[in-house]
């Protein structure tokens, strides 16, 4: 789960389980309130009545139940019960509800005064009356229909709140920390997009030193770190070689002239002949350091509009002076387009270096010294595929087919550094360019160079 996702949830969850709380000890806190007022209704309904019988000498049970039926503090399905001190009822009221009683409610009514209990849908109210000469107890008992609604209606307007508010929480908090993170983002994709053709990239930083600042601010001079080590590194690959091809040009030409020598044994003339091909070699390897040091997307020299097809030529000109017996079978695809897009912005020396690796490496890695070069484009790329016959890469080989002296299975009978591929890739990369390699079919090898239209 990402950081964001995980704020969101734990803020919305944070929020629920608060409201909800809240909401619970509202309901709970008005159903007591509720109580309390109905009780005290009940108990003033109570009192009232037991005093019209005992201070009133004019009114009789008749004329109470008169009052009372027409009170205006009526309530709903009232009960009224008055007990005189030996327990004997002297009044009920001429409802239908019933209140069930015992002997034993009143003695307790003596002992605590008064109580208040639920019995089914009704609440009974019981209150003991003390007057000078004589005790009575009244039970009454109602239903608080009025007050129920009320509750019942509290009830439903925090369940649809709870949901809507919730709901409401959960949306604006994935938004507003959606907007907090999107720095995070921002610096998350610059961080990926990061290699080593483009170390000067740094990450803006505002003026007010949150925790994002700090970090964009502390990454910033991380990179400034990392592109000094790395500077000097190439510095050191690119003054190496150079000073190393000058002592291997001595050598070269010092093994040829002897080589030339006419009194040479045969078996000195052999001798030497070897070791010249390991110079060679080494000078290879230096020649292609050196090309790698110097290839940098940020200080590419001669951008000019190039015509890739020209190249192309130029390289496969070039390649079969060096191996004659390479045969190239050409084509070109037809399209209006097509002449167009062979015009690119480009440096045409790292062009032809690239095209001319990919030519070699169809060469030495094919079972009849033959390669299908085409020509062709679709919608977003012009497309230069080079395939030929032989062993192929499996899975694990293909991963790593870019990396610098990287080689394959197929590579065992044959020399090599395994960067040619990856001095390739480079220039491509200068190029805003990329290089694919697939296996169609059964021992065929396909290299595809996609350049942006």
């Amino acid at each position: 789960m990402t950081l964001k996702n995980r704020i969101s949830l734990l803020v919305s969850l944070l929020f629920t389980i608060l409201f909800g709380l809240a909401s619970t000890v509202i309901f709970i806190l008005y159903s007591n309130y509720r109580k309390e007022e109905f009780r005290d209704r009940l108990e003033i309904k109570a009192l009232s009545n037991i005093k019209l019988l005992v201070n009133v000498k004019q009114i009789d049970n008749q004329l109470l139940k008169i009052i009372d039926q027409n009170s205006i503090n009526k309530l709903y399905d009232e009960k009224t019960l008055v007990f005189d001190s030996n327990y004997k009822l002297i009044y009920s009221s001429i409802d239908d509800a019933k209140i069930n009683w015992s002997v034993e409610d009143l003695k307790y009514l003596k002992k605590n005064k008064t109580f208040f209990k639920q019995q089914g849908d009704y609440e009974v109210y019981g209150v003991f009356y003390d007057t000078n000469d004589k005790d009575f107890y009244a039970l009454i008992s109602a239903t608080d229909d009025y007050g129920k609604k009320k509750l019942l209606f509290l009830r439903y307007t925090l369940v649809v709140s709870y949901i809507f508010f919730t709901t409401i929480c959960w949306l604006l908090t994935s938004f507003m920390v959606r907007k907090a993170m999107n720095p995070l983002l921002a610096f998350h994709q610059k961080i990926k997009n990061i290699n080593e053709n483009n170390l000067d990239t740094r990450i803006a930083s505002n003026s007010t030193k949150n925790e994002v600042d700090l970090l964009a601010d502390e990454f910033n001079f991380m990179m400034d770190r990392i592109e000094v080590s790395y500077q000097k590194q190439k510095e050191f690959t690119a003054h190496a070689s150079h000073e190393l091809r000058t002592p291997l040009s001595r050598m070269t030409s010092q093994i040829e002239n002897a080589i030339a020598d006419p009194d040479l044994k045969p078996k000195n003339n052999s001798f030497l002949k070897n070791i010249l091909a390991d110079v060679n070699h080494l000078g290879e390897l230096i020649n292609s350091l050196l090309i790698l040091s110097k290839i940098d997307n940020r200080n590419t020299e001669n951008i000019e509009i190039q015509r890739l097809d020209e190249i192309l030529f130029s390289s496969i000109e070039k390649i079969n002076k060096t191996f004659p017996d390479f045969v190239i079978l050409f084509e070109m695809e037809e399209s209006d387009d097509l002449d167009t897009a062979l015009e690119i912005k480009g440096n045409k020396n790292l062009l032809e270096i690239a095209l001319t690796n990919i030519l070699k490496n169809a060469y030495i890695y094919s079972d009849n010294k033959q390669a299908k070069v085409k020509i062709s484009t679709d919608h977003y790329h012009l497309i230069i595929s080079v395939s030929n016959t032989g062993d192929t890469l499996n899975e694990e080989e293909q991963k790593n087919l870019f990396e610098p002296f990287m080689r394959g299975q197929n590579s065992k009978r044959t020399s090599g550094f395994g960067l040619g591929l990856r001095i390739v890739q480079r220039i491509l990369t200068v190029h805003k360019a990329n290089i694919t390699y697939s296996t169609p079919n059964i021992n065929t090898n396909l290299f595809q160079l996609f350049f942006e239209l």
